[in-house]
């Protein structure tokens, strides 16, 4: 069984609320389920929130919401609760809350990962970097090592053109706030304590990489436009009406 957890919080620093914003019409929380019960692979989504306002408006369009402990570090740690209810579950897909633009096609292509090469515990996805987003510290970067696993995710421009890009040899990728687990190796992150690059970038998966497990890396063309801020939710909201017109 593969499930789709979503976990979302109401308390964001840069974009409190966020889950909640319907500008569209739609919770954005609504538009991140949808996206993922188009993938085929998934055979449930589900939210894992500790907010009764996000499980309520979960309810309301029908989609599933569990509710977990208030005090985790991060979403990963809250997915990886919220999956415990799905024993039979062997893959874990943590789908970040705000990224309803994402190819539901990716989240398939990371299970077939994952079937095709039993040694692999975890992936992630990645794609081209804005020129613009190399010194926007919500895009998150990766590198990215010849075997295909991720060396170090940061907020930083990496890897850094030392003599200028002109010479630039090995090209920047945005890192996509989607996991693929399995369910055993979500279970020995959870039960891992915070590491210091994980506190010092404000990044997940870095305590798997600190700890020395691999995450291998899905490259893909696809350029989906996370929601950080209010102005990058406006700026979906127009895309999403474009699309939509009345």
């Amino acid at each position: 069984m593969v499930i789709c957890v979503i976990p979302a919080r109401y308390g964001s620093r840069r974009f409190p609320g966020k889950p909640l914003a319907s500008d569209t019409g739609k919770p954005l929380i609504q538009h991140v389920c949808e996206a993922a019960g188009r993938a085929a692979r998934v055979d449930a989504v589900l939210v894992a929130t500790d907010d009764e306002r996000i499980r309520d408006a979960v309810e309301a369009f029908g989609g599933r919401a569990v509710m977990t402990a208030t005090g985790h570090p991060c979403g990963t740690n809250r997915v990886a609760e919220a999956a415990e209810t799905f024993p039979d579950a062997r893959i874990v897909i943590n789908f970040q809350g705000d990224e309803p633009e994402l190819d539901p096609a990716l989240l398939d292509r990371l299970v077939d990962l994952l079937d095709a090469d039993p040694s692999v515990e975890a992936a992630t996805v990645a794609g081209p970097l804005e020129p613009a987003e190399a010194g926007d510290p919500n895009a998150v970067k990766v590198v990215v090592g010849a075997g295909g696993d991720a060396l170090y995710f940061s907020r930083a421009p990496i890897p850094w053109a030392r003599d200028g890009e002109a010479t630039r040899r090995a090209a920047m990728l945005k890192h996509f706030g989607i996991y693929a687990y399995r369910a055993s190796a979500l279970r020995d992150y959870a039960a891992m304590p915070q590491t210091p690059l994980e506190m010092t970038e404000k990044l997940e998966q870095l305590r798997w990489v600190e700890n020395g497990r691999r995450m291998r890396v899905l490259v893909t063309d696809s350029r989906p436009c996370g929601i950080d801020t209010p102005e990058s939710y406006a700026a979906f909201v127009a895309r999403y009406r474009e699309s939509h017109p009345a």
